[in-house]
């Protein structure tokens, strides 16, 4: 009997759960583009239906309307989301069914003959509820019913794993130390342990913490270990993976979790709260690993996780060609043999790991910022709040789901740099608020300091538009201090830098030991204003009396 793990996912339900963070699909929307690229690498309905959380029969709506229309993933892949679900369902329905419940206690017993499977005696309880004039119950509510049947009456379900089926994670509990030998200090290590249960071939990787990013790293090398991936993966509660298993209701996982299972194609399965045995596999590797890693190294002192992870592949090794005593073979020959050629081949392009960040503002010069860099959008979404996905190499930014733009992301060193796309900006720029002529000639009225300071800020600008918001923000400082301190403030600042910014004149601006000289400035200004425009201004120097 091959065992499943369950997700909740009802059947004829169409809505979709996710973290806080991530984008959402909405109410009985089906993701059509993940299910028919999922349909094309093999998965099956179910299979489909507890990845994506949508009921099976949804999945056989996409199924059927994709044969009707005679569409694959390649037709479709350029389409958006939404341009999907429009082409499959453009008149969506809804049905309430009545449904002829099984029989649970009998499925328990009929599954302890050799051969019986769920999927044997679901198609027959289908059957025979055609005859009936019944309505069966979806094969994923079957085995979540099951599996609660099980559980109320603490039954056994016995396990017998298929090769290049599933991969089960965890980290161990035990744990192992590093001698940081500048400080003296030792530093707590932490292992993480994947076995594929047909075979029992585990990797196992040190680390020095369980954080979201090092729990996605590990995956990523253990798939690069094993030379490929599996159908399912199966982990336990932790939050870095999980954020909400209820006991009825759909599973959410972490936004980055969940990225990652879609890049392999993988449907992530967690193992039921406080039912070890669903993950037996890897829960059994944690504690041999513990002898033939941990114990083994218990008197080597490490001072690099380099040598340290050394030490632990060449234990490893060990562990998986040491031969079975209750199996022929060992470890690594039966992954050889049976398992490794049947694992699904890695992606042509490897994960990376994102960063969401949710509701930036484009600003009037067509960017947003991101630490401190610019990344240009199209014209049209200027005021509007965007969401960008960050990797270590690229930027891209969306708005309502849909990526509008792409940037290749400055180093983390680089300040102030702009990446503009100028197919983003307007044919006139004047369209918008502002223009460099407008800016110049408000700096002008402050003062000729402030005025070359905004010279400064454009005569070094490939695009003037990209000097928009620079220069607002510093004139704006007259708003909140003085026409008189800004000015005084800009003559200080090109003393000592050719270009100043926002941030040095703020300094400036608001450092108690410049108060008593820009009150001086300011009451000279403010003295001069009486003359600076001369008598002819006032009616001429025969009016003057």
């Amino acid at each position: 009997l091959q065992w499943v793990v369950l997700c909740s996912a009802f059947t004829g339900s169409n809505h979709r759960i996710y973290g806080s963070h991530q984008p959402q699909y909405s109410a009985r929307k089906i993701p059509v583009k993940l299910v028919i690229q999922y349909r094309e690498q093999g998965f099956s309905r179910n299979m489909i239906a507890k990845t994506q959380k949508v009921g099976r029969s949804s999945v056989s709506d996409v199924f059927k309307r994709a044969d009707e229309l005679n569409l694959s993933y390649e037709d479709i892949k350029a389409l958006s989301d939404n341009e999907a679900y429009r082409l499959f369902f453009p008149e969506r329905y809804q049905s309430e069914v009545l449904y002829t419940l099984p029989e649970y206690d009998k499925v328990h017993k009929e599954l302890q003959g050799v051969g019986v499977t769920l999927k044997l005696l679901w198609q027959e309880y289908v059957d025979e509820c055609k005859d009936t004039g019944g309505i069966a119950v979806g094969y994923t509510k079957f085995c979540e019913d099951y599996q609660k049947y099980i559980d109320q009456y603490r039954l056994t379900n016995h396990l017998t794993h298929k090769p290049a089926v599933s991969i089960q994670v965890d980290w161990s509990g035990s744990t192992m130390q590093l001698l940081d030998p500048s400080t003296g200090e030792l530093r707590t290590v932490y292992l993480f342990v994947g076995t594929l249960p047909y075979s029992q071939y585990t990797y196992v990787e040190p680390t020095l913490d369980m954080k979201s990013n090092t729990w996605l790293h590990c995956h990523m090398n253990m798939f690069t270990f094993f030379g490929g991936t599996t159908v399912r993966l199966i982990c336990d509660n932790l939050k870095t993976g999980v954020i909400s298993h209820p006991k009825e209701g759909d599973i959410v996982l972490n936004e980055q979790y969940e990225a990652l299972a879609n890049h392999y194609v993988m449907a992530i399965m967690p193992a039921q709260v406080r039912k070890p045995k669903q993950k037996a596999a890897v829960e059994g590797a944690v504690g041999k690993i513990a002898t033939a890693v941990i114990a083994s190294l218990r008197n080597e002192l490490f001072t690099s996780m380099g040598e340290l992870k050394l030490a632990v592949r060449e234990k490893l090794m060990v562990f998986n060609e040491t031969p079975f005593q209750k199996r022929e073979g060992s470890r690594q020959l039966i992954f050889a043999e049976t398992e490794q050629d049947k694992l699904r081949p890695l992606p042509a392009v490897p994960y990376e790991i994102a960063e969401w960040i949710y509701g930036r503002k484009v600003k009037l010069d067509c960017h947003i910022s991101y630490q401190k860099n610019h990344y240009s959008c199209p014209y049209q979404y200027v005021k509007k709040k965007v969401d960008l996905k960050v990797t270590n190499n690229f930027l891209e930014i969306y708005y309502q789901n849909e990526r509008i733009a792409t940037h290749k992301r400055f180093p983390q060193y680089k300040e102030y740099a702009f990446s503009t796309s100028p197919e983003h900006l307007p044919e006139q720029f004047n369209q918008l608020e502002w223009n460099d002529q407008r800016l110049l000639n408000w700096a002008l009225q402050i003062g000729p300091f402030t005025h070359k300071v905004i010279q400064r800020i454009f005569e070094n600008l490939l695009l003037k538009e990209q000097g928009y918001q620079s220069s607002l923000s510093i004139l704006n400082l007259s708003k909140k201090h003085s026409t008189a301190a800004l000015e005084k403030a800009c003559q200080i600042a090109l003393e000592k830098i050719h270009s100043p910014r926002y941030r040095q004149l703020n300094a400036i601006l608001t450092n108690p030991t410049n108060n008593e000289t820009l009150e001086k400035a300011e009451n000279a200004y403010t003295e001069s204003i009486g003359f600076v425009r001369g008598a002819d201004y006032y009616g001429g120097n025969q009016n003057d009396k």
